[in-house]
């Protein structure tokens, strides 16, 4: 379904959702509004920065600091769209509340962002193993959503054993 179809089915539904549902849409919208404006201005600070950089000859894409900082910024930003895109899901009434599952990935994203721009010369063994606890551990959990959630759907009258 096109977006415009997909907002206008909201207007459409808006007289028969309960007072918590507009309310609860509103915020979605007013976030979702708040977050592009975030990653608007975060995108133009980035491109700016390293537009200039590279013009003037100050920012080496090269030196490891630059592209740890370059390519943070960047994860931030998806990180950004991917939160911004399921805020939209639930302004739209597609999903009443935010996916466990969506929420996850987007840990995951920030997980990574944190290993791109780890200082390898400060971090300490202790910090190191728990980033790798919190990975294993996330990409785990999603793991078994993804299985719950891919099993097929037995059709009525089927039994849901399986015989060896």
């Amino acid at each position: 379904m096109p977006k415009s179809e997909k907002w206008g089915a909201l207007k459409s539904e808006w007289p028969l959702l309960s007072y918590y549902q507009r309310f609860e849409g509103l915020v979605a919208l007013v976030l979702t509004f708040i977050v592009g404006l975030i990653i608007l201005v975060a995108l133009y600070r980035l491109a700016s920065a390293v537009v200039k950089g590279l013009l003037w000859g100050v920012l080496d894409p090269l030196d490891p600091r630059v592209f740890q900082t370059v390519f943070g910024e960047i994860m931030t930003l998806l990180i950004a769209l991917e939160f911004n895109h399921t805020l939209q899901y639930v302004a739209r009434r597609e999903q009443s509340i935010i996916q466990t599952k969506v929420v996850l990935l987007i840990a995951l994203l920030a997980v990574a962002r944190k290993f791109i721009v780890l200082e390898l010369a400060t971090v300490t063994p202790g910090e190191l193993l728990g980033l790798a606890a919190i990975t294993l551990v996330l990409g785990v959990v999603y793991w078994l959503m993804r299985e719950r959630d891919d099993r097929p759907v037995p059709l009525s009258g089927q039994s849901t054993r399986t015989v060896l």
